[in-house]
């Protein structure tokens, strides 16, 4: 090594010198794919089924426990703003994964205390759908969710960041690893949604809650340890204080957009650093055109949580003769169906759309973000649909004022829905992150990272918003809410068509935004 010139700009926690041979690659960036791999298991591992939780042993009722899993996942998907400011301005990605993976530790450890304490409230038993005061375990179960939310805006920012990092750009073999990564860590962490939506719904529903979120705790812990392990062969980049800010640059390109030039006033070089400025923040409004037209994606992804999963409750889950699957375990059809898709689509769709378009990744990126959105409308109207056979068929057995019976039509019929949006999420997920982090200014390029998270944290807001005034406003004359307690009685098939017409002028109002947007440095790929 004593021949091998240090790498540039770069340092070890220490702040000491590193080399190529000694550091970053693979034998790094592992490291923090297990982190990352690990916190989606225990996230999934607790949204998936928290409706259930939330209307079961905490009594909730289906609207509020639907607005509540909205609120929380929406939170969760918009902290990665202020994660990006903080790690940008002050505390570097390294620090901030620590300060994450502290807090999920924290946050599981929490919410298993909050559910052996809630086993031993008989206010909170399950199937007890009466208000009741908010007890001190409720309060605790809530704090230690928002924990997690905390956590997820630390983590999620920074950490694919952070395994990118590892290579060096300007080295042809690591540049190349780099490249790879992006594609092994969608598939990685689809793979540890799919085990954990099936795994960890199964253990909470049959073995107990607290064996659940405990299991959750002690895999974030045992992660964490891993994730220490590899940092004496970390690569870390410092930030720049203040000036290195995306949110202090978006200002004062921002600022600079709404100045008058002055040649008279200013250097040739002031001029030139002006009009790079303005270009800068006209790109970011051009983007927020394109976010606008893509919030419908996140609204119909926030259904999969909590509607979905209570649509399948009523139905009949017997596999294999016997065996009743848990509602939650449906959830993995998404996930499962983009890992089964990602290759059809790499190897299959791309060269002959490739022959037929002439671009080299076969769609655009807006074009492939509109094709996702294409498909989760028809998401939302398959949806609408079989939530009408679901009550129809109740309706002719004779099951509508039972809300206990089990609707005789099979689990089977919501397949199409939950593969709809897995597919969706390869063409809108994939297709918004790589736009984001593409078109966005270099500067701003963890600014366009939080932006996709947001996506899908203001459509849980949206959703949740939306939930909360139509059953206000179609239980107020006493009717029967569309989200009654009694899905029997509700109309879920109604909310459904709603989101598929709100689905649907979005994508109007994308493919107008998408028609004269001009891309940055003439990346049409």
């Amino acid at each position: 090594m004593e021949d091998e010139p240090p790498l540039a700009g770069v340092s070890d926690f220490h702040g000491r010198l590193v080399y190529r041979s000694t550091s970053g690659g693979w034998r790094s960036a592992l490291f923090v794919v297990v982190v990352e791999v690990t916190s989606a298991f225990a996230y999934y591992g607790v949204s998936a089924n928290l409706i259930t939780y939330l209307t079961g042993p905490l009594g909730h009722s289906n609207a509020a426990a639907a607005a509540a899993v909205n609120v929380w996942a929406g939170t969760a998907t918009l902290m990665p703003l202020l994660g990006a400011f903080v790690a940008d301005s002050w505390l570097g990605r390294y620090r901030s994964i620590i300060v994450a993976c502290i807090l999920y530790v924290l946050g599981y450890a929490m919410i298993t205390l909050s559910t052996m304490l809630s086993a031993h409230d008989p206010s909170l038993q399950a199937g007890d759908t009466s208000p009741h005061p908010l007890s001190l375990q409720v309060v605790f179960f809530y704090a230690s969710l928002y924990l997690i939310a905390v956590a997820q805006g630390a983590d999620n920012p920074c950490a694919l960041a952070f395994a990118a990092d590892q290579f060096d750009p300007d080295h042809p073999r690591e540049c190349a690893a780099r490249s790879s990564l992006f594609n092994w860590w969608y598939f990685s962490l689809a793979v540890g949604i799919t085990v954990s939506v099936g795994v960890v719904g199964y253990i909470q529903e049959n073995l107990g809650w607290g064996i659940g979120f405990g299991m959750l705790c002690a895999l974030m812990l045992c992660a964490f340890v891993v994730f220490l392990l590899g940092t004496p062969t970390y690569r870390l980049y410092e930030p720049t204080p203040g000036a290195g800010s995306p949110f202090a640059l978006l200002a004062r390109s921002l600022t600079a957009l709404s100045q008058h030039d002055n040649a008279t006033s200013c250097s040739l070089l002031e001029a030139k650093d002006v009009a790079t400025q303005k270009e800068d923040a006209r790109a970011v409004l051009r983007l927020l055109s394109i976010w606008a037209g893509c919030l419908a994606y996140g609204v119909a992804f926030a259904q999969v949580m909590t509607l979905f999963n209570k649509q399948c409750r009523t139905l009949d889950r017997r596999i294999f003769g016997g065996v009743e699957l848990p509602p939650a375990a449906l959830q993995t059809l998404g996930p499962a169906s983009a890992l089964l898709f990602v290759p059809i689509y790499d190897r299959v769709l791309v060269p002959a759309l490739r022959r037929t378009t002439g671009t080299l990744s076969g769609l655009t990126l807006l074009q492939r973000v509109g094709t996702g959105l294409a498909l989760t409308q028809a998401s939302m109207s398959v949806a609408a649909l079989v939530e009408a056979r679901r009550l129809e068929t109740a309706r002719e057995h004779g099951l509508v004022d039972d809300a206990e019976a089990t609707v005789p039509m099979c689990w089977a019929w919501l397949v199409p829905q939950y593969v709809l949006i897995g597919v969706a999420g390869v063409f809108a997920e994939v297709g918004m992150q790589e736009f984001f982090y593409d078109q966005m200014p270099s500067e701003l390029r963890s600014l366009g990272m939080a932006l996709f998270y947001s996506v899908i944290g203001i459509g849980n807001f949206i959703s949740g918003a939306l939930v909360s005034l139509i059953d206000r406003i179609t239980s107020s004359g006493g009717g029967d809410s569309w989200f009654a307690d009694n899905l029997n009685r509700a109309h879920l098939d109604y909310f459904y068509w709603l989101l598929a017409g709100f689905s649907a002028a979005e994508l109007a109002l994308f493919l107008r935004c998408a028609s004269t947007y001009v891309y940055s440095h003439k990346r049409l790929r």
